[in-house]
């Protein structure tokens, strides 16, 4: 009977369960396959129904269709998942956002993306090519899964074209929106100017164009801001952005291995698919693609143009007298391509007018410009955008600041006055500004065809040789235009036919030629032979060195430094520089009856000063850096010899630490400020002071007890800079304000070294390394540090009897106070 009520209590339950089943179906919607595919369809709308008969459409990459104020892409089923470079840049900009190196042409960001289909969306992803495997390979899933692309945005399929080879996506909410990806404004922006919001009802989209292999698309943006650069009353910034995205070759060129011994701008890949027994870490230059129109000419040694040229429009906007100076500098180039077989390699144009050219635009990423911008800021750059996968650049941008030939004019007169007449003056020569400006001009170009600065280059040349007429005008004054030698200062008066201002060099036809030489049939690997070849040909000659940006501790590579003795150039420079102080009045203010040209030129005067100065610092504690490779033999670090350190520590007691009054000139000083003069002259020295008190230099000089036996310790540069400083505590002399203050100075950098522990990491911006890391507590720095200030104090004491003024004894008290205080926190 059990069994019986068991058995019809289970056919009810299963008859329910299979009602509410039933019941159930009519409200879920269905999951299989099948269903979807009707859902997707019922939301996915007929061609005709999207894109109708209003529609404004512009044929190019994808079609773009303008239906009153939406816009839609039409991507062809072909371009998805092709790799596409989106470029961010700024195409007008409101007063003082971003400070002085913000303009028209400021590149925001620069990413690789792909438009990739998911169900019922298009997804526009980031792609990275940071970690890479041949995609035969295994291991490619693995860089592929544990590299997860984000995605940018997610669209939604309105329609798909009447054949079916495109898709149909609205984007006009993506370009409409505040997508930080691609936005004009920062995170650090948008804290500094308290930007609350994009303001929808001010922004729209301006225009949206579609070319064969790129779409340009601008949008004027408005956000709500309660601090903004400029217009305050308004709460608001405005900017327009310009977007460009451009089809990467399908081919992408074939990568240059970089070689450390020549400079070049880098991309770097993570190989997971190498053979080593690592991941292989892949470095390719930056490099335009120039391949010759005729191989077998080339082949033959014939100078050949290239396929595509590099062509560089200028900006609309630039000074009609200016314009052939840029030019010459664009094109000053083609002369180190053709050290690499191209002629007409590099050419420069005009910018076409709206009658020319009506889609013609600086922002847009087919074409190269040289930006003039109206700014204050004194500077030039010239950056480049490039394909990761390979270091191809696309397009570049060089952009010149208006007020920079200021910078220009003033440097020429302080740095060449003394033995150049015509830079004499306010109003230098146009064809002399001109010069000047070319060679900015040619300067930056060559960081956008991959070429960063050579510091070495201005130290192939020996110092005398700047003084030779002959020499400067047909070297110039260094081996390289990507140096920062920008005037010859060595130059005496009375020295005739000098070059003052800097040209192309030996190096950059070398670089030139050895990063864009087309080497028929090589590969990436295979081609390495040939180009160690032709660096070991130039290994010996120092006016094919290259020098990173590393003048933290090399010597031979400090930027504004010319020459290969820095203490004599030093000397030359400074018997120069105190010519002009001389005259700095009778050139500026007395020509032009106001006081503003003599009050800037005196400023930028003492940074000259500051710059000979410091090229001499960095003998001290300084390294030799020489890159090269096993096969070349010798090393790549070596200290500065003993001689030359203790040398350049005299020069600085005579030139730095002893007061240069000559830099005291009241009739320059009563006249453009009412007090401070002393601290002027403080400041100079105490840059000195602690870049010879830093952990760094103390650092390298404790090293060098391991590595050299013509060694100048760190004891016996504390022991020289103490007794320089301090020389009046040996005698009965008064101490100057000017001293004093340099004396507590010297205390505060000394009890700096007593109470910090040092850098906490290594400095790791490429080509800047200097700064080391070492356990100071361990280290002999502080023992030195605290053996020479209980000598001091011994000297101090002495020197407090004996007959020296009330204002010296105080002095002298007061440094034994600081000492104690500092000796008895330590204990």
């Amino acid at each position: 009977m059990k069994k019986l009520i068991l058995l019809s209590l289970a056919v009810v339950l299963s008859t329910s369960c299979a009602t509410l089943q039933k019941k159930d179906s009519k409200k879920t919607p269905p999951t299989d396959s099948s269903a979807s595919k009707s859902k997707d369809k019922d939301a996915i709308k007929d061609y005709d129904k999207v894109i109708t008969k209003e529609a404004i459409t512009d044929e190019g990459l994808f079609k773009v269709h303008k239906i009153k104020d939406k816009y839609y892409y039409e991507i062809p089923n072909n371009k998805l998942e092709k790799d596409m470079l989106w470029v961010s840049r700024i195409a007008q900009i409101p007063t003082g956002l971003g400070g002085g190196y913000f303009n028209a042409g400021t590149k925001t960001n620069e990413q690789v993306v792909h438009w990739k289909r998911f169900q019922d969306k298009i997804l526009l992803k980031v792609k990275s090519y940071a970690s890479v495997a041949d995609s035969t390979k295994a291991i490619s899933n693995s860089v592929y899964v544990n590299n997860y692309e984000p995605t940018l945005y997610a669209f939604d399929i309105e329609a798909f074209s009447k054949d079916s080879t495109a898709t149909v996506i609205d984007v006009t909410k993506f370009f409409s929106e505040d997508v930080k990806a691609i936005s004009g404004l920062s995170s650090r922006l948008r804290s500094s100017y308290k930007v609350r919001n994009l303001d929808n009802s001010r922004s729209f989209i301006n225009s949206m164009k579609s070319f064969p292999e790129n779409i340009e698309v601008k949008q004027d943006m408005t956000y709500n801001a309660s601090e903004p650069p400029s217009n305050s009353d308004t709460e608001s910034i405005s900017l327009q952005m310009n977007q460009s995205m451009i089809l990467l070759p399908a081919e992408p060129m074939q990568p240059r291995l970089y070689d450390p011994r020549v400079g070049f701008f880098t991309v770097s890949q993570v190989d997971y698919g190498s053979e080593k027994l690592k991941a292989d870490e892949k470095t390719y230059i930056r490099r335009w693609r120039l391949e010759p129109k005729d191989p077998e000419a080339y082949a033959r040694g014939e100078l050949v143009e290239p396929v595509k040229p590099i062509v560089y429009y200028l900006d609309p906007g630039t000074p009609e007298n200016l314009q052939k100076y840029i030019k010459q500098g664009i094109e000053d180039w083609q002369k180190p391509f053709e050290t690499a077989g191209f002629k007409n390699a590099i050419i420069a144009k005009d910018a076409p007018t709206k009658e020319e050219d009506p889609d013609f635009s600086p922002e847009d990423i087919r074409y190269s410009v040289v930006r003039y911008v109206a700014s204050t800021t004194r500077n030039a750059v010239g950056p480049s955008v490039s394909d990761p996968r390979s270091g191809e650049i696309i397009e570049s941008d060089i952009i010149w600041y208006h007020n920079h030939l200021r910078s220009y004019r003033n440097r020429y007169l302080l740095e060449t006055g003394a033995a150049n007449p015509s830079a004499r003056t306010l109003d230098t020569p146009e064809e002399e500004i001109g010069e000047m400006m070319r060679q900015v001009i040619a300067h930056e170009v060559g960081h956008a065809l991959g070429f960063p600065h050579n510091m070495a280059a201005s130290f192939a040349y020996d110092v005398e040789d700047y003084r030779d007429g002959d020499f400067t005008q047909k070297n110039g004054i260094a081996a390289s235009l990507m140096d920062y030698a920008r005037y010859n200062y060595i130059a005496q008066p009375g020295d005739e036919n000098i070059r003052f201002v800097r040209q192309m060099g030996p190096y950059d036809h070398y670089a030139t030629n050895w990063g864009y030489r087309y080497i028929p049939g090589a590969t990436t690997e295979s081609e390495q032979t040939t180009l160690n070849k032709w660096i070991l040909e130039k290994a010996d000659d120092p006016r094919y060195r290259f020098g990173r940006q590393s003048s933290r501790f090399d010597p031979q590579s400090q930027t504004e430094g010319i020459g290969n003795d820095m203490l004599k150039a030093s000397d030359y420079g400074l018997k120069n520089l105190k010519y002009v102080a001389k005259n700095l009045a009778s050139w500026t203010s007395d020509q032009t009856n106001d006081y503003n040209d003599l009050e800037e030129l005196y400023g930028e005067l003492l940074g000259v000063y500051s710059r000979y100065v410091g090229h001499v610092t960095t003998n001290i504690g300084g390294v030799y850096e020489t890159i090269k490779t096993p096969q070349q033999g010798g090393v790549v670090y070596t200290p500065v010899d003993k001689s030359t350190q203790q040398n350049s520590m005299q020069w600085l007691q005579s030139n730095v630490f002893d007061t240069p009054d000559w830099l005291i000139d009241t009739k320059i000083l009563q006249n453009i400020d009412h007090a401070g003069y002393f601290e002027e002259v403080r400041n100079r020295q105490a840059r000195v002071i602690n870049d010879l008190l830093s952990f760094d230099t103390l650092g390298r000089l404790i090293d060098a007890e391991t590595s050299s036996t013509n060694y100048y310790s760190a004891f016996e540069m504390l022991r020289d800079l103490r007794t320089g400083i301090w020389s009046e505590t040996s005698g009965t002399k008064n101490v100057d304000i000017y001293r004093r203050n340099l004396q507590r100075t010297y205390l505060d950098r000394m009890a700096y070294l007593m109470t910090n522990d040092g850098p906490q990491n290594r400095f790791s911006r490429s080509g800047f390394e200097g700064t080391i890391n070492y356990n100071v507590t361990t280290s002999d720095v502080r023992p030195l540090v605290r053996g020479e200030l209980e000598t001091l104090k011994r000297s101090l004491n002495s020197a407090r009897n004996r007959s020296v003024n009330t204002v010296t004894k105080y002095h002298y008290a007061d440094a034994i106070a600081r000492i104690d205080d500092l000796l008895d926190g330590e204990d």
